[in-house]
């Protein structure tokens, strides 16, 4: 079976806890992770593994059928929508978008306990 093939969207406090996961998960190809800010531990922690990092989150998303999922842990609703965006003017029927609130929610599952973002806590969840 082949593995998931996933970018990430954001490496900030909220993406690197599941960053973390899928790095050490054997059926996941993890094909690029995007941040704005390249100091950022998500980055850190992807670019150590030889993970493709990018402050361009459209270059993971006009990767076509090369991605299955991208994961968009930014809390920003201006990427969710240029997101959509690309996905409709590339005709990219294949790459399914996750959003941040469905990402905490298999984090809980994994921990036992709600995980919570600090983009609530910002005001822009």
């Amino acid at each position: 079976m082949k593995p998931f093939r996933i970018g990430m969207i954001g490496a900030g406090e909220t993406g690197t806890p599941l960053l973390a996961a899928l790095l050490t998960a054997p059926y996941v190809e993890l094909v690029g992770v995007a941040d704005l800010d390249h100091s950022q531990p998500g980055i850190r922690m992807a670019a150590a593994h030889g993970v493709y990092v990018t402050r361009d989150f459209t270059e993971l998303a006009r990767l076509g059928a090369g991605v299955d999922i991208l994961i968009d842990v930014t809390g920003v609703g201006s990427v969710r929508e240029t997101l959509r965006r690309l996905m409709q003017e590339t005709g990219n029927e294949h790459t399914l978008i996750m959003h941040e609130r469905i990402a905490l929610l298999l984090m809980s599952l994994g921990c036992g306990r709600q995980a919570d973002s600090r983009h609530e806590l910002l005001g822009y969840g």
